[in-house]
């Protein structure tokens, strides 16, 4: 019945239909004002007209400077329309190269006129619908400046259309700047002044608001630029102070907030600067309490982690503002994906670096169960919040030991993770997992048997460096005080080649961590001659490696601890001696200029030369000949390492017979 229905729909508009391509201008007029008519507010005309190839007509009437300027608009705003239909309406005009029309039509149409107008109602239109057609809208400087002209002086309609245009366009550093460049910044505070009323109307303040964040995010110079730009005698950041107050419309005072965020997150407010802390923060709390409505706290919430992201004063300032930790509670249990996102990265920023705001999120009721929910989210974005959530509060040593354990969240967050999730998941997983796997946790050995050391290995080999680090960071953690099983299973299962990789690999940290983990891997006597029976060659190689290598102080450094502690194995010792090239290396790090390379190199001496075990008298005779006692006297005299002279003299003390 419906098929039938949209064919007659169509027969019956044939005859007008004809009539847009007639030379007859009044002919085309009266069909374009019927086909107007026959579109607005059906979807099901809309998409019948697309369907019979009208839109290239339409276009081609829109552009003709030669046509009654009546036709010109009539057109226009039958593309307006038409954009105005569903998803795949919007799609099929893109396609057909509609876009462009329009703003090509925008840089040769007098401003001000009625085309001029539905072309931007049109253009609005597409843009609104996702995703906007970014690239048609090139960063040409003359006619951005024309864009924020009408922004500032063209009609309401128009300039409501501009802002929203340039706010959905503004999608990085290229665009900012340009916008910036062609007083976007200006537009902006003149749309933001009350002039006369107690706030701007909202349907000027929202795009604008809209806009002015999507300019200043993470952009210092657009940022810097607004902080002194003027409408009157108020800067920018001042308009934005009075539009946070009570009295103002919640859109615009969430829109006033997110902005004052943004240009602090851009470095042009400090943390402590009065519109930060008597502005946006507390507005922001009020925003997320229990009467307002759910988009506005969900909204809230996650500008508020944001504020309070990478600022130890401002996190506890929020902590303690509006019964902030009782509202995000209470969103938490918000139907909305938006709101159990937004809660939970407020929660992890809060809880970043305080171990008493940890300890109260952690006691805020039924959280925990909430977090472990979260995890296992149908939506994405909620299991990526949460996990951060996790994240943040694993930095507590305490809530490793009793909480953590007790609701089992290592369970939920193995799953995420062995569930081949997206890069960024893995990545504030796998750091999780770090924290998870020190070795006061409780959580460590169930999570062996789920399968971790399997998965931090494959980590390793990930092409990404934060998680290359993650992973090799988590097996340093692991290994940590283990048992010998589980430092064979490591080894094992990572192999020595990929420890080699990853002692080349182009990140000093992951270097660091595997030189970490080859250190706690050869921890306690017992485990270094087991491993060194086994490994003793590929060891060996990995240390003179880093040793010969052109790296960093502070991985020298490790190397010569991992030295140290073969030094101290009942049988692993033997292998050190027997390689004189490293003995060598020993005596020249003990004259090294850098302190703590002489203070390494004094472990491992002070551990080949312990008296009362077995061979000790002929290990100091090897060292004194190779040098090492020359060195450890020269060591003594120097006055630059008197905080080195106990160790020393501990040390010289083990060679009775040569000193």
């Amino acid at each position: 019945m419906q098929q039938l229905t949209i064919f007659m729909d169509i027969e019956s508009s044939r005859s007008y239909i004809d009539e847009l391509y007639s030379p007859n201008q009044e002919k085309i007029m009266d069909a374009l004002v019927t086909l107007k008519n026959s579109v607005i507010g059906s979807n099901r005309q809309k998409s019948s007209v697309i369907e019979q190839g009208i839109v290239p007509r339409l276009l081609q009437l829109m552009t003709d400077d030669c046509l009654d300027p009546n036709i010109r608009l009539e057109a226009t705003i039958t593309i307006g329309s038409l954009a105005k239909g569903t998803p795949e309406n919007v799609a099929s005009l893109v396609d057909q190269g509609t876009t462009i029309v329009l703003v090509e039509l925008l840089k040769v149409v007098p401003t001000g006129t009625r085309l001029a107008e539905a072309c931007l109602c049109a253009l609005r239109s597409i843009f609104q619908q996702p995703p906007a057609p970014i690239t048609a809208l090139p960063a040409d400087m003359r006619l951005l400046t024309r864009l924020t002209q009408i922004a500032r002086e063209g009609s309401p309609t128009a300039r409501a259309c501009v802002v929203r245009i340039l706010s959905i366009w503004c999608s990085g550093p290229v665009e900012q700047e340009a916008l910036c460049a062609a007083g976007a910044c200006a537009a902006v505070a003149a749309l933001l002044a009350s002039r006369g009323f107690s706030s701007p109307p909202l349907a000027r303040a929202l795009p604008a608001l809209d806009l002015l964040a999507a300019m200043c995010f993470e952009n210092a110079n657009v940022s810097q630029v607004a902080l002194n730009t003027r409408f009157g005698d108020k800067t920018i950041p001042e308009l934005l102070t009075t539009l946070v107050s009570r009295d103002k419309p919640l859109a615009i005072a969430m829109g006033a907030a997110r902005c004052l965020t943004f240009i602090h997150r851009a470095g042009a407010l400090t943390a402590d600067d009065t519109r930060v802390v008597f502005g946006a923060l507390p507005c922001l709390a009020r925003l997320c309490t229990k009467d307002m409505p759910e988009d506005i706290r969900a909204t809230a919430a996650e500008t508020l982690a944001y504020l309070a992201e990478v600022d130890t004063s401002l996190q506890r300032l929020a902590a303690i503002s509006n019964h902030l930790m009782s509202s995000l509670a209470d969103i938490v249990n918000c139907p909305s994906a938006a709101a159990k996102q937004g809660a939970f990265k407020c929660f992890a920023s809060l809880g970043a670096n305080d171990e008493d705001i940890r300890k109260r999120i952690i006691e805020t009721h039924g959280l925990m169960v909430h977090v472990v929910n979260g995890m296992n989210n149908p939506e994405p974005s909620v299991r990526l919040a949460a996990v951060r959530c996790l994240h943040s509060l694993s930095r507590s040593v305490q809530q490793l030991r009793t909480t953590f354990q007790d609701h089992s969240v290592w369970r939920p967050l193995m799953q995420l993770l062995n569930d081949s999730p997206g890069t960024e998941l893995l990545t504030v997983g796998s750091s999780t997992l770090c924290n998870l796997l020190l070795e006061f946790s409780p959580a460590k050995e169930p999570m062996l048997d789920q399968g971790a050391v399997e998965m931090l290995c494959n980590l390793t080999k990930r092409p990404e460096a934060a998680l290359r680090l993650n992973g090799i960071w988590a097996l340093m953690n692991m290994a940590f005080q283990a048992e010998q099983k589980v430092k064979q299973r490591i080894l094992c299962c990572l192999g020595t080649e990929q420890m080699f990789r990853l002692l080349g690999d182009g990140d000093t940290r992951v270097i660091m961590k595997t030189l970490g983990l080859l250190r706690n891997l050869l921890s306690t006597r017992h485990h270094i001659d087991a491993i060194m029976a086994e490994y003793s060659s590929q060891v060996m190689q990995a240390v003179i490696v880093v040793l010969e290598g052109s790296y960093p102080a502070e991985v020298k450094e490790q190397a010569l601890c991992i030295l140290g502690n073969i030094g101290d194995g009942e049988k692993a010792k033997d292998l050190i001696m027997a390689n004189e090239d490293v003995l060598r290396k020993l005596v020249d790090y003990l004259a090294h200029p850098e302190s703590k390379l002489q203070e390494a190199a004094l472990f491992v001496a002070g551990n080949l030369v312990w008296r009362g075990e077995a061979g000790a008298a002929a290990r100091q005779a090897r060292l004194a000949d190779l040098g090492v006692l020359r060195a450890l006297k020269l060591l003594r005299a120097r006055h630059d390492a008197h905080h080195l002279h106990e160790k020393v003299k501990t040390a010289l003390a083990q060679f009775n017979d040569f000193t």
